[in-house]
């Protein structure tokens, strides 16, 4: 094995890997990084979010800063959404596609100020973002710095959320609106906070340069157990994410689909200025429709359907389960497919090859769950 095959393969812990430890988590090896998955009980962490409050280490997330004169043109070149229509302090939910429409990840683009844009990309496709980013601003005014490996990110997610975050920070967590980010104070340390998350509640996402992680961990999580919050780890975020109907890259999004097989043609802006890279691929997908589409399932007998079970319609194979897990709040089997669109109706019944068995299946709309306003 060659050193540079030796430093791709080596994993990365985040700054609070030796906290997580003293929590008693199980770690992991996640998209290269060394993770919590769980501390105790994934059903405990996964009601603690929906109910009350939990605390996240995302600090294995990547974070590129697009700066200069012409960086949200160059960035609205690059990506299917419209940065430059962006407000200052506001954020968009974007995916960067390849020529052919193929999604290389999903992402969310938050712009800091007229002339400079943080991207936060999937770990597991970090590197992939910045050297397409890096290809595709060549030539512009147009300035990319990966603060990846720089930067910490912890998130407050749950209906207790404001409560915990508020005593800690000087943002104005009532005049930030969803999908918004303003620079201030956490715990004492100087942070951004957004108001964005990956779990279907209300809440935080903080970033901090990263040798401060930890104190702004540290008091977080005081004030999330004394809501009767916990921390969360990989194993309920993915919980979490699933009943909110939110893809995973490698799941639900990969470079064989497109934003409008799953159901996010919305993200795709044709009527921006300029070109974009998928465009062409794409406006012919939006003409024609998607070959496939995505639907929640609720399993209608014994089982979990998997990643990658077969979906079928009585001897036709229709499509493939996605994600699948029981639910903690519904109480029921629940699924993510890639189905024939005319199989995606709600109300459409199908069955999940299970092992060796067919489990009955119903076509539900997405998501599983949605928070009461």
């Amino acid at each position: 094995m060659t050193d540079s095959e030796v430093a791709e393969s080596a994993i990365h812990e985040t700054p609070l890997a030796s906290r997580h430890e003293a929590l008693g988590a199980r770690m992991i090896d996640f998209a290269g990084w060394r993770m919590p998955v769980q501390y105790a009980s994934i059903l405990d962490e996964h009601r603690a979010v929906r109910e009350r409050v939990g605390l996240f280490d995302l600090s294995h997330m990547g974070e590129l800063i697009v700066e200069g004169a012409t960086a949200g043109e160059a960035l609205s070149g690059a990506v299917v959404s419209d940065p430059l229509s962006l407000a200052g302090g506001r954020a968009q939910y974007s995916m960067l596609c390849a020529p052919d429409g193929g999604v290389l990840d999903d992402l969310i683009i938050y712009r800091l100020a007229p002339d400079r844009f943080m991207v936060v990309a999937n770990a597991a496709n970090a590197q992939i973002v910045s050297d397409a980013f890096a290809e595709r601003l060549a030539g512009t005014r147009a300035v990319l710095d990966d603060h990846s490996l720089a930067t910490g990110l912890v998130a407050v997610q749950g209906p207790r959320s404001v409560d915990v975050l508020a005593p800690l920070t000087d943002v104005d967590l009532a005049g930030l609106r969803y999908y918004g980010i303003a620079e201030g104070h956490v715990a004492g340390i100087p942070a951004q906070v957004a108001r964005t998350g990956y779990t279907g509640e209300d809440g935080f996402e903080v970033f901090v340069e990263i040798q401060q992680t930890g104190q702004v961990w540290d008091g977080l999580l005081e004030a999330v157990r004394s809501a009767d919050g916990l921390p969360v780890g990989l194993g309920a975020r993915d919980t979490l994410r699933l009943e909110a109907g939110m893809p995973l890259y490698g799941n639900e999004l990969d470079p064989t689909t497109t934003p409008f097989d799953a159901g996010l043609g919305r993200v795709v802006k044709f009527n921006k200025t300029g070109d974009f890279v998928g465009r062409a691929a794409l406006e012919k997908v939006a003409a024609e429709g998607p070959k496939r589409t995505l639907v929640g399932l609720i399993i209608e007998g014994r089982g979990i359907a998997r990643h990658g079970y077969p979906v079928l319609i009585g001897d036709r194979r229709t499509g493939v389960v996605t994600s699948g897990t029981q639910s903690p709040t519904l109480g029921v089997p629940i699924a993510m497919a890639y189905v024939a669109p005319p199989d995606g109706e709600p109300g459409t019944m199908v069955d999940v090859e299970i092992r060796d068995g067919r489990v009955p299946a119903r076509v539900v709309p997405l998501p599983f769950y949605r928070r009461s306003s």
